[in-house]
């Protein structure tokens, strides 16, 4: 067997053996920092001081406040700037974190003939839910999408993602994307401190997880003007989203999945 078979075979099976246990593999022996580091930050939160902490983290969209704004994009422009969200300009080949859709599209199923008819017109945003008993977790095969225990939030390890998109296909909101082409020549402006993906690898909204960690909301949340969106800690009865539910009437999208989502809209 000759140097360069041996030395080969040698570092495959080191590469293995990194799979195997989990951490992410160092490719044929290169050094990879950024990638492990990236996968670091994906797979648990970094931890901070100062960094923002919930026991379980939950959205509240106030839809009234959203369409008096109108045409605005200020959170879909802050989260995919922030996320390095390519734009391909074709609907196939889209790649989107958050989005607007119709009334009738995310809430028309549990439509009531009582119900305020500037609602029913209105369209409002809708994201990942990040679910308290996700689908898409339960048919990944190699674990690259999961549930934080210490938080709820859903999360994609990207670098275990095998591009199978069983996730897609369980999730009953269609709050994933997948990248059909390399999504870097893409993105107009790339930002340093957010890993880039690739080709063949599914991604979505993460609650600005590594934000949280330090001490920021949401860029969506910060970034809304309007009010709309209210980000905080559902096991908290002190926290805004707690109260705002309480003296709002609030709907879930889609409760009939049983997928129980952590995205609440006020109408």
């Amino acid at each position: 067997m000759s140097v360069e078979r041996r030395k080969f075979l040698k570092m495959a099976g080191l590469t293995a053996l990194g799979l195997a246990g989990g951490a992410p593999a160092k490719v044929l022996g290169q050094d990879n920092a950024f990638a492990d580091t990236a996968a670091e930050a994906v797979v648990k939160p970094i931890e901070r001081s100062g960094a923002l902490t919930a026991k379980r983290w939950a959205m509240v969209i106030d839809v009234r406040k959203c369409q008096e704004a109108g045409e605005c994009t200020k959170c879909f422009d802050a989260c995919h700037l922030t996320h390095n969200v390519p734009d391909f300009d074709n609907p196939k080949d889209e790649v989107k974190w958050i989005w607007k859709e119709s009334f009738e599209h995310a809430l028309g199923d549990q439509d009531h003939e009582y119900l305020n008819d500037a609602v029913k017109h209105a369209h409002m945003p809708v994201l990942c839910n990040h679910c308290d008993d996700p689908a898409c977790v339960k048919v990944c095969p190699t674990g690259a999408t999961f549930k934080r225990e210490e938080d709820g939030l859903v999360m994609i390890d990207w670098h275990r993602c095998i591009g199978c998109r069983y996730c897609m296909a369980a999730c009953p909101y269609g709050s994933r994307s997948f990248n059909w082409r390399d999504p870097r020549p893409f993105i107009e402006d790339i930002q340093p401190d957010f890993p880039t993906r690739s080709r063949g690898v599914v991604e979505k909204c993460t609650f600005c997880d590594e934000r949280l960690a330090r001490g920021q909301l949401p860029a969506c949340v910060e970034a809304c003007e309007a009010g709309a969106l209210v980000f905080g800690d559902l096991e908290d009865p002190e926290s805004e989203v707690r109260k705002l539910l309480a003296e709002r009437f609030s709907m879930r999208r889609k409760p009939g999945s049983g997928t129980q989502p952590e995205v609440y809209y006020l109408l």
